[in-house]
């Protein structure tokens, strides 16, 4: 039977009831890395512009494996609208399996990462200390990486609620840890940048038993841990060939990122610390985009199992809607009040306050530039996940973050002299191009169905 056509507000409403579980649980997830990053600005400059360093270079390694995850969203969305549990089972199964063998590869990918830090230019003294927490970091890509299909095997089925109340039992466990091992309260020693990267770990393994616990008891019919042992190399290369375009796509952004950190430690310490600053708080407020561009996936995904090409393009003009909307709300936060947001992750007592906040500032008011752009690059990313198509998407990315908007970075900040602003005008370029083709991508071929 035809399923009825939804208005504009009906698609809204279905998106914001999906989505906002899914932007809760991106807030808090990404508020435990934050936690982090606060608590080592309390603690010393230094250690704050390593973990900026090492959590980026944590992260770019991690995303590229979460692609197996991410593809489990669609997947899953359209065996579910299809009545296939075996299908979604295989699939999820079979993420799980290449989650883990990458995991093995990451490992010894950052063990040894000073080295890589002193030849990408970064000082002595943060090349230690990235090491340091990276070596205990890396053994949290096994759990991260299994919740990422978990999650994702959830938000297929519209289980998006629990994932909101896990992460937030999550955050506050790590707010408690972290103030025990950085700084050596409740009798624990003081660790500093490695009792950070131990928090994260402990929070990590806690989260994935109980998303597998949920599970579990949840959706007990999809089997999903019965046999898991049991290959299945159907399923695996369907995984691979969908979530390998998805992981580089997501590399290619979030190395751009972590490319600007690099070139912002070649200017200075302190520059490098404040764009730390800049960038946490600009990602937090992106986590509405992510968790937004999850539902969104999700719903995509659904109207593709249908063959339902008109929900689907009404449903992307309210994905796009609903995130551009948040998008000028970001816009005056940042430009409202930057001040009261920077001097947040900076002691009072620190002596390059001064320098650091009002560089902290600048970066803030510049990133209210890219937020439209952004915002449109990972929604027209997610519709694109949502049809299975990712590896044109996965080139028209790479060409806009390495060909036009790190190239850009770097003239602006080292040829034409403009420091981190160029840098962060750099990043915008980047980001536009990357609307401007994947939505073109989006809108010219991927919304029709065949």
């Amino acid at each position: 039977m035809q399923a009825p056509v939804l208005s504009y507000r009906e698609h809204i409403t279905r998106l914001l009831a999906l989505g906002l579980p899914l932007v809760g649980a991106s807030v808090a997830g990404f508020s435990i890395h934050m936690t982090d990053t606060i608590m080592l600005g309390w603690y010393d400059v230094t250690a704050l512009a390593a973990a900026t360093i090492a959590t980026s270079i944590w992260f770019v390694i991690f995303i590229v494996g979460a692609g197996f995850g991410y593809a489990v969203v669609p997947m899953v969305a359209a065996a579910a609208e299809e009545g296939d549990e075996v299908r979604a089972r295989r699939i999820t199964r079979m993420a799980l399996w290449l989650s883990a063998a990458y995991a093995v590869l990451a490992v010894g990918m950052l063990w040894w990462s000073e080295e890589i830090m002193l030849a990408i230019g970064q000082t002595p003294q943060v090349a230690v200390e990235s090491e340091k927490y990276l070596r205990i970091a890396v053994f949290g890509m096994f759990p991260a990486l299994t919740a990422q299909v978990l999650r994702s095997f959830l938000g297929a089925l519209h289980l998006t609620a629990v994932q909101l109340w896990i992460t937030l039992v999550a955050l506050v466990c790590n707010a408690v840890v972290n103030y025990a091992l950085i700084f050596g309260n409740f009798g624990a020693p003081e660790l500093g940048i490695r009792g950070a990267a131990i928090a994260s770990v402990i929070i990590q393994i806690l989260q994935v038993i109980a998303l597998v616990v949920y599970v579990q008891w949840k959706r007990p019919d999809y089997s999903l841990f019965q046999r898991i042992w049991k290959s299945d190399l159907e399923a695996l290369r369907e995984v691979f060939a969908l979530g390998l375009p998805i992981g580089i796509t997501a590399l290619a952004e979030s190395g751009l990122f972590t490319a600007s950190a690099i070139m912002m430690g070649w200017i200075g310490e302190i520059e490098l610390a404040a764009h730390g600053i800049a960038l946490q708080l600009t990602a937090f407020m992106f986590m509405f985009h992510v968790g937004m561009s999850q539902a969104a996936t999700i719903r995509a995904g659904g109207h593709y199992g249908r063959r339902d090409e008109v929900a689907l393009r009404r449903g992307a003009i309210s994905a796009f809607g609903v995130s551009l909307s948040f998008g000028v709300i970001v816009v005056a936060v940042f430009l409202l009040i930057p001040g009261v947001l920077v001097s947040l992750f900076i002691d009072p007592t620190e002596p390059q306050r001064d320098a650091l906040l009002a560089l902290g500032i600048t970066l803030v008011m510049l990133s209210a530039l890219f937020q439209f752009v952004d915002s449109a690059q990972i929604v027209a990313l997610s519709l694109l996940r949502g049809v299975q198509d990712t590896q044109v998407p996965m080139w028209l990315a790479t060409l806009s973050y390495w060909v036009i908007g790190m190239p850009a970075s770097y003239v602006m900040a080292f040829t034409l002299d403009f420091g981190p602003i160029g840098l962060w005008l750099g990043l915008t370029v980047g980001l536009g191009c990357a609307a401007l083709l994947l939505g073109w991508r989006f809108w010219a071929r991927s919304v029709r169905i065949g």
